[in-house]
């Protein structure tokens, strides 16, 4: 697994690994725009984390998940964690906190 220092870092290096499309969270899946598809928490996994506190503001607290679904397509999902966390479905939380 690679290593990296900042977000962005982890963004262009997974990019370039073929993790090209964004997922967004949503409380009971997660969502590609790209493809206009929501895919559920048996219909993907996480091939790696991130995880990236901020020094000195909470905002900057992120996990950036490399995801691979069932169907093939690879991308990334940003999300915040702490008091910036959205809201989820039990099993979208059991499926992220797993790693």
């Amino acid at each position: 697994m690679a290593s990296y220092d900042t977000l962005s870092e982890a963004v262009a290096g997974l990019n370039i690994s073929g993790y090209t499309l964004d997922f967004n969270l949503q409380c009971n899946s997660i969502y590609c725009k790209e493809l206009d598809r929501s895919f559920k928490p048996e219909d993907f996994n996480i091939a790696a984390f991130y995880r990236f506190e901020g020094n000195t503001d909470p905002s900057d607290e992120a996990i950036i998940y490399a995801l691979e679904t069932a169907s093939g397509h690879k991308g990334i999902l940003v999300d915040g964690y702490g008091v910036y966390a959205e809201p989820m479905s039990a099993e979208m939380v059991q499926k992220l906190k797993t790693h």
